[in-house]
Parts: structure tokens; sequence; C-alpha cells
């Protein structure tokens, strides 16, 4: 679920995988027509129950912003990442350095 402008929304998409699906999910609830550039996976502890740290970049207007999410779910940490970036991407404060 996710919250817009306070009202809670929730999607579910069909993708090439889980990931793919979220961002496609997202995507449908609030409409940024942003364009991916980067999904990267890194481990941040080690483990089998071990957390994955997921960077995603977005670009739309000239602009481009990275997002991070963090979680022991793959799925979860990529969608964390996605909406960080994407808050970052209509927040209104412009951003010089995108690895901000």
């Amino acid at each position: 679920m996710i919250s817009d402008d306070g009202v809670e929304k929730k999607a579910g998409s069909e993708g090439a995988g889980p990931v793919d699906a979220t961002f496609l999910a997202i995507e449908s609830i609030i409409g940024s027509g942003a364009e991916l550039q980067l999904f990267s996976v890194n481990n941040i502890t080690s483990g089998t129950d071990s957390q994955g740290e997921v960077t995603v970049r977005l670009a739309k207007g000239g602009r481009i912003v990275n997002g991070q999410g963090a979680d022991t779910d793959i799925v979860v940490a990529s969608a964390k990442a996605y909406i960080n970036a994407l808050n970052k991407l209509m927040s209104k404060r412009q951003r010089v350095n995108p690895q901000m």
C-alpha cells in the first residue's frame, strides 16, 4: 500500500519478475513517468538472513536522482529504493548532485 497525499492506495501488476512488477504497480499509482536508469543490489550484512541494499537511479525532465532502500526481502528493499527516489524526484527542492 502507498499513501498518496494522505490517501492509501494499492495496485497489482505483472512484470518480467517480482521487482519489475513492483515498480510497475508503484508507477500505476504515482504515474511519475520517470525512467529507470540504474538498479543495483548489494548485501550490507552477511549470512542467510542478510540485508540487501538496493539503489535505483531515476530520470525525468533532466533531473536525475538516486534512491536507496534496505531490507532482508529484496523486493521490499527495491520498493523502498524506488519510492525514495520518486520522493526526491518529485520534491520541489533542486538537487545539484544526483548522488545525494
